[in-house]
């Protein structure tokens, strides 16, 4: 059993012990210690948080008692129920509310929930804020509201389609051109979220579609990472024929895969790449996503003129980045993609939408938009810890071993070479080292990937 407090939120299994999985007394501590954060920022007159989930099995009792604590400090609650993380975050900013709780562990498996937090923008906290969360969870310092304080609980399911509304606003988002291709689709939606959103949004781009694991149940049909390797049900439906495309996305629907006409992936690195393409074709600028992200986007950043910057992994720290340098898409490797124009979060909801524009102004096969991008394999290899692993003195090794080459370590260390880079970092969302590395061949990239993990095995004796 497993509970990892980060500064992003807490995520773990349910079930098991206090303090050692995420169990409700547990969910009861941080969401009080979210709320006594929100209220010591006074960063926001309003005395409401919107609270979203994803469709796990769990969510029901989690959101009950998650929005049960905060009426109990005093918040009124808007439930906007089964959605998607960045629809939950959009409502934040359009209920204006004080913040948000999204409950969903996104692509892990199904024994995982999380409590994701958000800020009154509908922004995850900074590594500051939820330093702060932390610490006040540790104290337990909470004052809870008197009888005549006690929050207020609506339910709001409005949401998803304002979501959708969003999207099809926005400029990029070539409408007519999408319905003038009749496009014919396949979507994974793995028994979650996607399955309520993505036909509706589908319909009104007058895309054809047809759903696998649609019911959204949370009893996932396979694992629910966006991987190759969990795909071979789409893959398969696309290599019978008759399909332009196939969508994937994760439980929580701000992770996007596509897979090409004929079945094979189109690389859930170049999600971003290929949206960031069509974008930086129309709006040249600044670009931005996390070092362990293929240099494709740097590569299409620099083809239109603009000027592609790298920041440590996790969305708050590649928002945080794209702001500083007036990015205007940035995102993930993972699938993730942020166009501000919309809002600072991932969307796959706005990803799918402008890569359809782009694919249908094109008038392309997306096997054909694929091979139009700079083309690099990565590798993405992972390292279970022990309670020995020291994983300070890991990184110092890695860096002392290679340190004739070019190396980050503003997250974990980053080892750039001419040709290839490696990346070590432990991960956020699980009790694991992960190692991911690119080079111009899977061969290459795994054998790099490969030497680094040995060092680490060495070191763990």
């Amino acid at each position: 059993m497993t509970l990892i407090k980060s500064i992003s939120g807490i995520r773990g299994t349910i079930g098991g012990k206090t303090g050692d999985t995420l169990n409700p007394l547990d969910i009861v501590k941080f969401t009080s210690a979210y709320a006594t954060f929100i209220r010591r920022s006074k960063k926001s007159e309003s005395n409401t948080i919107v609270v979203g989930r994803d469709a796990r099995i769990s969510g029901e009792m989690v959101k009950n008692v998650v929005c049960g604590t905060l009426m109990g400090m005093g918040y009124d609650v808007i439930n906007i129920g089964l959605a998607t993380t960045p629809t939950t975050e959009l409502a934040v900013r359009w209920a204006k509310a004080a913040g948000g709780i999204i409950i969903t562990a996104s692509h892990n498996p199904r024994q995982w929930n999380a409590l994701k937090l958000l800020n009154c923008e509908g922004e995850f906290l900074t590594a500051a804020d939820g330093t702060e969360v932390l610490a006040i969870a540790d104290k337990e310092d909470f004052e809870y509201a008197d009888v005549e304080s006690l929050g207020h609980y609506t339910e709001d399911d409005t949401y998803n389609q304002k979501h959708i509304e969003s999207v099809l606003a926005l400029n990029l988002v070539d409408v007519e051109s999408i319905r003038n291709a009749h496009f014919k689709v396949v979507v994974d939606s793995i028994n979650s979220v996607g399955g309520i959103i993505l036909p509706d949004l589908l319909s009104a781009l007058g895309v054809e579609y047809k759903f696998l694991n649609a019911d959204a149940t949370g009893d996932f049909a396979h694992n629910p990472e966006p991987l190759e390797k969990n795909l071979s049900g789409i893959m398969s439906v696309l290599k019978g024929g008759g399909y332009d495309m196939g969508i994937v996305v994760d439980p929580d629907v701000d992770r996007l895969a596509f897979i090409c006409e004929d079945g094979q992936m189109f690389g859930e690195e170049y999600t971003l790449v290929s949206v960031a393409d069509y974008v930086l074709s129309h709006t040249p600028g600044n670009t931005v996503s996390n070092l362990s992200s293929t240099r494709a986007l740097r590569d299409v950043t620099e083809k239109h003129g603009g000027k592609y910057q790298a920041a440590a992994v996790g969305e708050v720290n590649v928002t945080t980045k794209m702001k500083e340098v007036g990015a205007i898409i940035g995102g993930e490797g993972n699938g993730g993609v942020i166009y501000p124009e919309s809002h600072y979060g991932r969307d796959a909801l706005v990803g799918i939408a402008l890569f359809l524009s782009s694919l249908a102004q094109k008038g392309m096969k997306v096997s054909e938009l694929r091979a139009t991008f700079p083309n690099y394999f990565i590798a993405k290899n992972r390292i279970d810890l022990t309670p020995s692993t020291d994983i300070d003195a890991i990184l110092n090794k890695v860096k002392e071993i290679f340190a004739d080459q070019q190396v980050n370590d503003i997250d974990g260390v980053k080892i750039d070479f001419p040709d290839k880079w490696v990346h070590l970092r432990k991960s956020n969302t699980e009790p694991i080292i992960r190692v991911y590395s690119e080079a111009s061949s899977m061969e290459v990239a795994d054998e790099l990937g490969k030497q680094l993990m040995q060092i680490v095995y060495d070191m763990q004796g």
